[in-house]
């Protein structure tokens, strides 16, 4: 791997990675120039009612299925229906965001903590009070992810 940087006071500010395939480091280097960048990759829309509001990723706490509309949930329990489908967001969200099931996915710097369920279940309880059924292959790869770092 070769790593080049410039500063060149004179230049328009310009980022260009060459890489023979997409990888987690290139994901995570798109992630971090789109949050820098200030461009709208960092917000969603999201509607309530009669309300139409920007949504920051930051202040996402989980994104979810609920009646069969994707919804957002923000830091005050608020939720926001989001006109575009899960697999399209999961594709422009942070590395921050984790699939906790086949219908969600949470901002891990917003989950206070997990709890077991009656029958063996677990839940991942949000900053908010939201609860999230956790499944079993996508916390075995979150437990995983925490033992990585």
């Amino acid at each position: 791997m070769k790593y080049k940087l410039i500063i060149d006071k004179n230049a328009q500010d310009e980022i260009t990675v060459i890489a023979n395939a997409p990888s987690e480091l290139t994901k995570r280097i798109e992630n971090l120039v789109r949050s820098f960048s200030g461009s709208a990759s960092d917000s969603v829309m999201g509607y309530r009612d009669d309300e139409m509001r920007r949504l920051s990723f930051r202040n996402i706490e989980c994104i979810t299925v609920i009646d069969r509309r994707v919804t957002a949930i923000d830091g005050d329990g608020n939720h926001y229906h989001i006109r575009e489908r899960l697999r399209e967001l999961e594709d422009t969200l942070p590395t921050y965001f984790i699939r906790i099931n086949k219908s969600s996915i949470a901002n891990e710097h917003c989950i206070a903590r997990f709890d077991t369920v009656f029958g063996g279940g677990i839940d991942a309880v949000f900053s908010c009070g939201y609860r999230e059924y956790v499944s079993r292959r996508c916390f075995a790869q979150i437990r995983r992810r925490y033992e990585d770092k």
